[in-house]
């Protein structure tokens, strides 16, 4: 078994601490460690580093390598730009030298997950589904009707695998509305799409060579003749959710294993607030999360729901706040509203517009 860590994602509702320079994956938001060195540490002892593969843009390269010095530079396979997950997964299928039955992982580098080994024992369990040449996704039980995430629809009775239960899938449902979601999440069968999937090489290939030719000919195409940046600049992004697997499941080519690992994909302000939040009360903490940086300090009097993350060089205090996202680095202040916290993109879409590139 090996792993392939999908380091992309710009992160841009967690502007102005993750930047283009150096974005979401490359933090250190939840504890001494950045997401994407805990993603590679919560795999071990199942997938010993020598097996850990990193997909990148080419701009960050130099910061995987500093960040994760236990996994081989050889490793690292470099992207000439961001062309959404279905690219990445097709250069790591066709780059990558495994046997063509061995089982590949594949996940984000800037998700968080609490019970490391429950996450394991998901992954071994889906690696004995995938053996047979299942595409599996990991699906996470819902608790709100949440419309940022995409859901899996389960369908038939489980076969139990290394104890734990594997549905086959009927679809994937992108991002629905409010009421919709609520609909799947009453309908007992729905799980939010953790972006973690297991599959055997093979299969994957044929997989997109069936529903994405366009993309594995290209990207194939272009490491033969040695000119990759030429046909990512052709290939379309999309992601590898509707490259692969809706079209795949609606064929039954796909399981899904259900997860309860605190998982979340700290996609927002609130997000990560909820999670530093209960890491807190768990402790015997209270609802008020602060970071203070190099040089600076936080102080709070009577606030409760607030995330205070001073990385400016300045003193932040907070008086009698509720439900409130504080974020202050040298060049700018982000003051936001919790639950308006998915709004913060559009901070960073009127940036780019305007041409505040140095912002970004």
């Amino acid at each position: 078994m090996y792993a392939v860590i999908l380091a992309g994602g710009g992160g841009t509702r967690l502007w102005p601490l993750s930047r283009v320079a150096r974005p979401k994956p490359f933090l250190a938001l939840t504890g001494d460690e950045t997401l994407l060195q805990a993603t590679v540490a919560r795999l071990q002892p199942l997938i010993d580093p020598a097996d850990v593969y990193l997909v990148a843009d080419g701009r960050y390269a130099g910061l995987v390598k500093e960040q994760l010095r236990v996994v081989p530079e050889a490793n690292l396979v470099t992207e000439p730009v961001g062309r959404n997950t279905a690219a990445a997964v097709a250069l790591a299928a066709l780059s990558i030298e495994r046997p063509s039955d061995d089982v590949m992982v594949v996940l984000p580098a800037d998700h968080r997950i609490t019970d490391v080994a429950g996450f394991r024992d998901a992954l071994a369990a889906a690696a004995e589904v995938a053996a047979d040449g299942s595409l599996v996704a990991l699906g996470t039980e819902p608790d709100a009707p949440a419309t940022g995430y995409g859901y899996i629809l389960a369908q038939g009775k489980p076969r139990v695998v290394g104890g734990m239960p594997a549905f086959s899938v009927e679809r994937f449902l992108e991002k629905p509305s409010e009421e919709r979601a609520r609909e799947l999440i009453e309908g007992g069968r729905a799980h939010w799409n953790a972006g973690i999937f297991v599959w055997r090489r093979d299969a994957l290939l044929e997989g997109l060579a069936r529903y994405a030719p366009d993309i594995l000919e290209a990207l194939g195409g272009g490491l033969e003749g040695s000119d990759l940046g030429a046909a990512y600049a052709e290939v379309r992004a999309t992601s590898i959710d509707y490259a692969l697997l809706e079209p795949a499941s609606l064929e039954g080519r796909v399981a899904v294993v259900p997860i309860a690992v605190g998982w979340s994909d700290l996609g927002s302000w609130a997000a990560l607030l909820e999670a530093l939040t209960a890491d807190a009360l768990a402790q015997g903490g209270s609802s008020v999360v602060g970071h203070a940086g190099d040089g600076a300090t936080t102080i709070d009097i009577d606030s409760t729901d607030l995330l205070v993350h001073a990385a400016g060089g300045r003193l932040v205090a907070t008086v009698g706040l509720e439900g409130l996202v504080v974020i202050d680095t040298p060049d700018a202040l982000l003051v936001c509203a919790a639950d308006r916290a998915q709004d913060v993109k559009r901070v960073v879409d009127r940036l780019a517009a305007e041409g505040q590139r140095d912002r970004l």
